[in-house]
């Protein structure tokens, strides 16, 4: 049997469940691995009495082992060629005009700034009222931030100042939207009308 015509498994390595509980089959595959012997043990330095650091939730919270060169590998050319199986459907279907293209950092751009629109009320569809998720934008800002931070140094000109003119008109979006939030009227205030009357 050739390679191509192998199945690709994936294995779901998470050790907690949607819950948030700890699935069992991740305590078994904890039991299985293999105690390391005596002969295997790394020589111990002397002790020495060093104040520990208290322990922070980050320090706690282990990640599973990455996968391996060879199953990133397979992984990847099994996303692919689902992904031109998708495309030729698409093509047979005759609905290549309005088929998406290959994502690049540009279109990535784009979609998180829709999104974090959209989130601030500032594209809705006709006769619809807007709808403001302000936490799920600022949300989105932020990953936008961690993105140009991450990013520095390996960005072009053109989308090194894509993502600052998206940033800074998010932004600005973000301030004009939380400031109308906070000085908007509460449902439970009283309005005083000219003469000292309360409606």
């Amino acid at each position: 049997m050739s390679d191509k015509n192998k199945e690709f498994v994936v294995q779901d390595r998470r050790r907690f469940a949607p819950e948030g509980e700890l699935r069992k089959d991740a305590e078994v595959i904890e039991e299985e691995r293999p105690a390391t012997t005596p002969t295997q043990a790394a020589p111990q330095p002397p002790q020495q009495e060093v104040p520990t650091p208290q322990a922070t939730e980050a320090d706690e919270e282990e990640l599973p082992p990455p996968p391996t060169a060879a199953e990133q590998q397979e992984q990847k050319d099994a996303y692919q060629a689902s992904g031109k199986k998708i495309d030729e459907m698409i093509n047979k279907a005759g609905a290549t005009q309005n088929a998406p293209s290959e994502m690049t950092f540009d279109r990535l751009i784009e979609s998180f700034y829709m999104t974090a629109l959209m989130q601030m009320g500032a594209i809705r569809q006709e006769n619809e009222q807007p709808r403001v998720d302000i936490l799920g934008a600022r949300q989105t800002i932020d990953s936008l931030s961690i993105l140009q931070e991450k990013t520095k140094g390996n960005l072009t000109e053109r989308e090194q100042t894509l993502l600052q003119n998206v940033l800074f008109e998010l932004r600005m979006a973000w301030i004009e939207i939380t400031n109308a939030i906070a000085n908007a009227p509460r449902p439970d205030s009283k309005i005083v009308a000219p003469g000292g009357k309360i409606k």
